[in-house]
């Protein structure tokens, strides 16, 4: 596919660089967080919560996490994303539909973080056939998936492998067009300094690790629910199509966080289309647990 604005588009990689772990979107088998301050844990493990959990367990005092201009701009521009195609049947449809839900998300944000005082560059993207083993600090056997986009920190690329999970799968287009939005999260996060910032945490313990990858994995949840808002609605979906998106959380999970907090975090990005409601870095420990 020849390139389409500023973005970058390639078949498969030639080379590639280390770059912080990174996690995959959502309606992908495997799902990995941000790993901050390189601390490895396991995937998926039992989600513990003791008293100790209040609102100074672990507070965040990082000004760029919890003041960041991000917060103050106000709500995101209202516009529409009425080109969207129906649901890919094929991986060239797919990425058309990609494409489109692409041009909506620099469209919107490129708008927000300009007037937020933020630099903006729209995001780097690849379709890929593969994507090399350790690639961007993934673990052995993720990037094996079927379906999946990663987004690298590195490059600020949004690398997209396409296969049968998205091409008349259990998902529909709505679930697709949230994974993107919430993928493209970690680029806001990255333009903003939240990434950054949120990598340079130390943390005391393996909770303390934790709490803050929740922090980082609820926020960009809250963000793709509050763009989804913003170009809300979107063809030919309903508001019990989004419903079940946002209430699709099942089980906790130490890494990810407890379905209900999961939950209350997307909805309040989709109530009010304001990034200041996914302040999740000043939030108190037991809103992310």
């Amino acid at each position: 596919m020849p390139p389409q604005g500023d973005r970058e588009f390639t078949d498969s990689y030639t080379s590639y660089r280390y770059g912080a772990p990174t996690p995959q979107a959502l309606f992908s088998p495997i799902v990995k967080p941000l790993k901050i301050a390189a601390l490895a844990c396991a995937l998926l493990t039992p989600l513990t919560v003791t008293a100790a959990a209040h609102a100074s367990a672990y507070p965040v005092k990082n000004p760029v996490l919890v003041k960041n201009a991000l917060y103050q701009a106000g709500p995101l521009p209202t516009t529409t994303c009425n080109d969207l195609p129906d649901e890919p049947m094929t991986p060239a449809e797919a990425r058309t539909y990609i494409n489109e839900a692409l041009r909506c998300l620099e469209n919107t944000w490129g708008q927000h973080l300009k007037k937020a005082g933020l630099p903006y560059e729209p995001v780097k993207v690849r379709y890929v056939t593969r994507l090399p083993k350790n690639y961007c600090a993934s673990e052995d056997g993720e990037t094996i998936q079927p379906s999946t986009v990663w987004y690298c920190d590195w490059d600020r690329t949004l690398s997209f492998k396409i296969g049968k999970y998205w091409l008349l799968g259990p998902i529909t287009g709505l679930d697709l067009f949230n994974t993107i939005a919430v993928t493209y999260g970690y680029h806001v996060q990255k333009q903003a300094g939240l990434y950054d910032a949120g990598e340079d945490l130390r943390a005391g313990s393996k909770a303390e690790h934790l709490e803050q990858g929740r922090r980082m994995y609820q926020q960009v949840e809250c963000l793709g629910a509050a763009f989804t808002k913003s170009v809300w609605p979107l063809p030919g979906k309903t508001a019990r199509d989004w419903e079940r998106v946002a209430s699709s959380f099942y089980r906790d999970s130490a890494e990810y966080g407890k379905a209900a907090n999961r939950k209350r975090w997307v909805k309040a990005g989709f109530r009010t289309a304001d990034p200041a409601s996914c302040n999740t870095w000043a939030a108190a420990s037991s809103k992310v647990s």
